[in-house]
């Protein structure tokens, strides 16, 4: 028996605090940067333990820091703790207090797992050569929360981490299995809009006018097939229009319409060309049509992209400790994005998705992913995220310089 299925044991029978500690943070969801609820939640769970902790003064983040007996290396372990504002319809009786909010995406999960494996770890400090950096971390959905406290400084204190680690639960994989892949494994995000100006007029005589709308209808198609003959299949772009907003009534033509939507990318040269693209489409077919087209294009979160060393590193790790047929090799990247891209740009390391799929389910049948108002998890799987994150830490720090 591998030396790391201490781990999972002790992690199994840290499960029911795990569990409390979710449901009371999936009760009372909190959005942005500013999780005074959650903060507590987790400083109460931490209760105990001889572990420092810091704050930035740009978000309600923690940073814990677990010294070991020995010096060494220093490894991050990030957990991300923000809701999204949406309505939650599971039917659970743990489900949210606070209407238009929910833990749809699992965050509720992936600060219980890491504020057990503080325990996990503390337990063991002893072996520990080297230190271990916990990242909670506010404001994932979109608020940038880790640029933020790169930008706070809190991830260059000393010691500053050697590498670093992030877990995220997936309902659509079976329970307890882990998927990632090296290189790039989730994309960019980026939020566009094309304000398309004509002139106004009659409805019933629109020679008279400059109509905006059906022009924004061919910006939408022409973008699609932008998309599909000239981007390179290997090196995906995904261009969704969400959104078109035109007029008042019924009888006049605007002199303006509005469209919207987002760009994911794999690699930074495809977003470059996307947003070239973008522009240059919207232009010309505004012009071809007497109009004028105006693209603003607002950066999000850069390309999640998985260190090929730490990747191998984790991988083994994972077979250890779950077997080689809970270990998934993604073939291809997610196109959802992750401000963990932040403190991969400065840090090794990598993400690994955790299959948290609900009982009663094969993988063939609808399951509610993240981001669905229906969306549950396997809370038996949280051990497994407790292990690795325990195991991943102390192999790190075993292996030394």
């Amino acid at each position: 028996m591998s030396e790391l299925h201490r781990f999972l044991d002790e992690a199994r029978a840290l499960l029911p605090a795990a569990v409390a500690l979710r449901r009371r943070i999936h009760q009372k969801p909190e959005l942005g940067l500013d999780l005074p609820l959650t903060t507590e939640a987790v400083l109460d769970g931490l209760k105990g333990l001889d572990v420092g902790i810091a704050r930035g003064p740009s978000t309600s983040g923690l940073i814990v820091t677990l010294n070991g007996a020995k010096p060494g290396r220093t490894i991050l372990l990030r957990g991300d703790m923000d809701a999204l504002p949406m309505p939650e319809d599971t039917g659970l009786d743990f489900a949210s207090e606070f209407p238009g909010r929910m833990h749809a995406c699992g965050h509720d999960s992936h600060t219980a797992m890491l504020v057990q494996a503080v325990h996990l770890l503390y337990r063991h400090k002893d072996e520990l050569a080297g230190t271990v950096k916990f990242m909670f971390q506010p404001g994932e959905e979109g608020h940038g929360g880790a640029r933020l406290m790169i930008q706070d400084g809190l991830l260059d204190t000393d010691p500053k981490p050697d590498g670093a680690f992030a877990l995220h639960i997936w309902p659509n994989v079976k329970a307890g299995a882990l998927v990632s892949k090296p290189g790039p494994m989730l994309a960019s995000a980026d939020v566009w809009t094309i304000t398309i100006r004509g002139r106004g007029g009659h409805a019933a005589m629109p020679h008279d006018a400059t109509d905006p709308i059906p022009v924004a209808f061919e910006i939408g198609l022409a973008l699609q097939t932008m998309v599909t003959r000239r981007a390179d299949v290997s090196d995906p772009i995904v261009l969704t229009c969400t959104r078109v907003t035109a007029g008042t009534t019924n009888n006049v033509i605007p002199e303006s319409a509005e469209m919207g939507g987002t760009i994911r990318a794999t690699s930074e040269a495809a977003r470059e060309r996307a947003h070239e693209g973008l522009r240059r489409v919207a232009a010309n077919v505004a012009a071809a049509h007497l109009c004028e087209a105006n693209v603003t294009i607002r950066r999000g979160y850069p390309v999640t992209v998985n260190d090929h060393g730490f990747v191998e590193f984790a991988r083994a790790v994972a077979t250890e400790l779950l077997g080689a047929d809970n270990y998934v090799d993604r073939p291809a990247p997610i196109m959802g994005a992750e401000d963990f891209s932040y403190v991969l740009q400065r840090i090794p390391g990598c993400m690994m998705f955790l299959g948290v799929m609900p009982d009663g389910h094969d993988g063939h049948d609808h399951v509610a992913p993240c981001h669905s108002n229906r969306m549950i998890l396997n809370e038996e799987c949280m051990a497994v995220g407790i292990a690795m994150h325990a195991s991943v830490a102390h192999r790190f720090l075993a292996q030394g310089l």
